[in-house]
C-alpha cells in the first residue's frame, strides 16, 4: 500500500497561542500504539491540557487524551498515559536547559499526519500575563473592525 503524501491537521490546541507566547516550534513523532493511531486518525484527541516535559533524557508528553478505540480489544491502551516523543538527543538536551533554567514551558500545538506519520507541533512558550491576553484582544478587535470597515467601504454604505 502506497505512503499517503502531505500534512493532514488532526488536532490542534488553540488555547495554547492565548495562554502562551509561542517563541518557537519543534516537530517531533509520537510514539503510539497501534489503536491510539486509528483512534488519532479519527481526530479523537485533545490537547488542551497537555504538555511535555524532559524525564531521564526523553522527551515525555502528558496529559493528551486520547479516546479508546470504538472497534478496539482488550488491546486498547490507557487514554491518558504519558507518550514519548521522539526528538533528536541534542534537541531533547538544548530544550531541557531552557525549561530548566528560563522558565518556559513545553506545549503541544498540533497534532498531524505528514507522509502518513503521527507527528506533533511542540511549542516552546513562555506564560503570558493578563494584561497580555488583553492586548492581544484589543488588537484582534481593531483588526477585525478595519477589516469589517474595508469591506463596507466598497460597497457604496
Amino acid at each position: 500500500m502506497a505512503r499517503q503524501k502531505g500534512i493532514k491537521p488532526v488536532a490542534q490546541n488553540r488555547k495554547a497561542r492565548h495562554e502562551y507566547f509561542v517563541e518557537e516550534a519543534f516537530e517531533c513523532g509520537i510514539a503510539l500504539h497501534g489503536t491510539e493511531v486509528k483512534s488519532m486518525r479519527q481526530g479523537r484527541v485533545n490537547l488542551k491540557e497537555s504538555f511535555a516535559a524532559v524525564k531521564d533524557g526523553e522527551m515525555i508528553v502528558s496529559g493528551m487524551h486520547i479516546s479508546p478505540y470504538e472497534q478496539g480489544n482488550i488491546f486498547n491502551t490507557d487514554p491518558l498515559r504519558p507518550k514519548k516523543l521522539l526528538m533528536h538527543r541534542a534537541e531533547i538536551r538544548r530544550l531541557a536547559g531552557l525549561v530548566q533554567r528560563q522558565g518556559y514551558t513545553l506545549v503541544p500545538l498540533s497534532v498531524y499526519l505528514k507522509d502518513g506519520r503521527m507527528k506533533m507541533e511542540l511549542g516552546l512558550c513562555r506564560g503570558k500575563k493578563l494584561h497580555d491576553k488583553r492586548d492581544d484582544m484589543a488588537q484582534r478587535d481593531a483588526k477585525r473592525d478595519i477589516d469589517r470597515a474595508l469591506k463596507n467601504n466598497g460597497r457604496g454604505e
